[in-house]
């Protein structure tokens, strides 16, 4: 697929080059080289920066204050901005707001919906975190309990989420609640926009491996939300709540194929630095890991093209989840055995990104970087759908397989 094919990608390149050759000055490193405090700093103008430009969101009709572009340039601006070494979501909360919630209400959204969550999502004023996994109920997505009861035109909520990303920043959670006790599993869900800045809400942090609190837990004791804040209609979340996770693995495909082939050469750089380009077995993983990015690459090339040709997010984006969180499991593996016994005292820049890759400008040779995201990787075969689910969805609805709960 050329992403260069038609005059209007090669006019909105052409723009974004420019943009860049502006905005950043000569020699720009890429954002992951800078100092904590820099790049906070940077990230913050650099996102009033998108807005301006009208950047963000920019695959969003404009009557909304999108770009009023379409999927392939957004494919192409995620391409140069990684090239460049900055970000086109710059807020930890974007790629909820952005990628997640914002699509699924352009495409199940009222229009009421849409005229009052779209602009000002991307404006910031209204960040967003994802409430679907529970304590009791994490991959098993139809097995939550968090109800919610209705008093006259509300919802009245009672129940606990748990592992939100970025929930310590978020004001707002799309959620998946249960609004039908006595319906069978997913026919009595419904998706729902919750405020998060208001009493019968309990946002607490969650220290992980790292050290950091990247994520939350949130408990909700008679929290309320309006009737016209639910999705796809009283019952209609489980349908909501998949079309978003298509759009969860299938939008954020290709940006994070680009982040490992980034990832890759900060690796390569690593074993030059060690001293090991001749070790014939660390030869061969970097191979293996080069034929597994690559393959990345072509599958979300294809769901790119799947995407301009007007075609829903399907099953196969559980392929692209799979993959992706195996390798980054396989990469990380990598770069403890190279770095060898320094890890047991890292040194060097912590990571700039705790849920994907390092972006450009990462020192290779920083082992309390490369210690973070193997930390981080840990938990990716977990959260989102653990590897088994991904593989019985694939199995039942790409290859035509009994599901593992009818064998």
């Amino acid at each position: 697929m050329d992403l260069r094919s038609t005059p209007q990608e090669q006019r909105f390149r052409a723009r974004v080059t420019e943009f860049l050759g502006e905005q950043l000055p000569p020699g720009w490193p890429g954002y992951g080289a800078l100092a904590p405090e820099a790049r906070a700093s940077f990230l913050l103008d650099w996102r009033r920066t998108l807005r301006e430009q009208r950047l963000l969101g920019v695959s969003w009709p404009a009557e909304y204050g999108g770009g009023g572009l379409g999927l392939a340039e957004q494919a192409v601006l995620v391409e140069e901005f990684a090239r460049a070494g900055v970000p086109t979501h710059p807020h930890p909360n974007d790629t909820f707001g952005l990628n997640l919630i914002g699509p699924t209400l352009l495409t199940l959204g009222t229009e009421e919906q849409r005229r009052r969550y779209l602009r000002p999502t991307l404006d910031g004023d209204i960040r967003w975190a994802q409430g679907y996994s529970e304590p009791d109920a994490g991959s098993d997505l139809f097995a939550l309990r968090t109800r919610a009861d209705r008093h006259g035109d509300e919802l009245v909520l009672h129940g606990q989420k748990v592992w939100q990303t970025a929930g310590l920043t978020a004001n707002r959670m799309f959620t998946l609640v249960r609004t039908d006790p006595d319906a069978p599993r997913s026919r009595g869900l419904s998706f729902v926009l919750l405020d998060l800045d208001q009493p019968g809400v309990d946002v607490r942090g969650i220290r992980t491996l790292t050290g950091e609190t990247e994520f939350s837990e949130v408990f909700l004791d008679g929290a309320r939300a309006r009737l016209d804040d639910v999705v796809g209609g009283p019952g209609g979340g489980a349908r909501v709540a998949l079309a978003l996770l298509g759009f969860e693995r299938g939008a954020v495909g290709y940006a994070a194929a680009i982040g490992h082939r980034i990832e890759l050469e900060r690796l390569v750089a690593l074993v030059r630095a060690q001293g090991l380009t001749a070790d014939p077995l660390v030869r061969q993983d970097v191979a293996r890991c080069w034929g597994r990015v690559h393959q990345l690459y072509c599958l979300a090339l294809t769901a790119l093209t799947a995407g301009l040709r007007g075609d829903p997010p399907g099953p196969e984006s559980s392929l692209v989840k799979l993959l992706t969180a195996e390798y980054h499991q396989t990469v990380t593996d990598l770069a403890m055995r190279v770095l060898g016994p320094s890890v047991l005292a890292p040194t060097g820049p912590r990571a700039a990104e705790w849920l994907r890759p390092q972006p450009l400008g990462s020192p290779a040779d920083s082992a309390a970087a490369w210690t973070d995201d193997y930390l981080n990787a840990r938990a990716r075969t977990i959260y989102g759908g653990s590897s088994e689910i991904q593989r019985d969805t694939i199995a039942s609805r790409i290859l035509g397989l009994p599901s593992s709960r009818e064998a």
